[in-house]
């Protein structure tokens, strides 16, 4: 039987829950953060050099840890997503959605009948069969989140459209590749850039589609939180590394420096 979805459980509780995207390809990574007490991993397929199978492990990394492991696919392809899908994940992130099309799509690639038509498998996302298949499909239709994220000009207009189909689970900004469509690259904390954001936060509640926000510094984490956001990935883990370990030869540096 498929397992719970915990990060599910958390949004639907109204928990603040935390992730971050891991670009690194070996499951020891999503361990690490796993045992760091994140809530979940979006494991990065669109950007990083990853294989179906060290997608797999890095799914089973997450799977002992007791996180929720999602993947960012690179596209809308049906033999993408089932393989996915069928390795274990619980959900998965859509880059660049600029239409409810796409999400429809999605949906029927991602669900199981009545939802969907997503191929039926036995494998290990089915525990090989060892419980009933029937109710198996069953709990995965109630688990598996789909998550958009909306990055473009484009999809900025088209948000209510996105965010109106009825089986999405949250919506994650993309204020990077955002910034780049509207002329101001890199530029994520221009005010274009926080006057579109905002216009998705308030389109996604009014129709009650959670917020997630990529937290890039503490002050713009607490701005976003104060206006409800409750779901934050704090960067990935090739960043969050990399900061660190400057910062630590930094201090030590400086205890000898004359």
């Amino acid at each position: 039987m498929m397992r719970s979805n915990r990060l599910k459980q958390k949004i639907e509780s109204g928990q603040d829950v935390y992730g971050l995207f891991i670009s690194t390809p070996h499951p020891m990574m999503v361990e690490l953060v796993g045992h760091a007490d994140f809530d979940f991993v979006i494991i990065d397929d669109e950007h990083a050099p990853l294989s179906k199978e060290m997608i797999e492990q890095m799914i089973r990394a997450a799977e002992i840890t007791g996180i929720t492991s999602l993947v960012r696919i690179s596209d809308i392809h049906r033999h993408d997503i089932l393989k996915v899908l069928d390795a274990g994940a619980q959900g998965i992130v859509i880059p660049h959605v600029e239409s409810r099309e796409q999400m429809d799509l999605a949906v029927m690639h991602a669900f199981y009948h009545p939802i969907g038509q997503r191929s039926l498998n036995s494998g290990r996302a089915g525990t090989f069969a060892k419980y009933s298949l029937t109710e198996y499909i069953k709990k995965a239709n109630e688990e598996i989140l789909l998550v958009p994220m909306i990055e473009s000009k484009k999809g900025i207009e088209a948000r209510e459209d996105i965010l109106s189909c009825p089986r999405t689970s949250f919506v994650l900004e993309g204020a990077a590749d955002l910034s780049q469509s509207l002329s101001v690259p890199w530029e994520v904390d221009h005010p274009i850039i926080q006057t579109q954001l905002q216009s998705l936060l308030q389109t996604a509640c009014q129709l009650r589609v959670p917020y997630a926000v990529v937290s890039r510094n503490q002050e713009q984490h607490l701005e976003w939180a104060e206006k409800g956001a409750k779901i934050f990935v704090l960067g990935d883990e090739r960043g969050t590394a990399f900061r660190a370990y400057q910062e630590k030869l930094a201090n030590y540096r400086s205890l000898t420096r004359s």
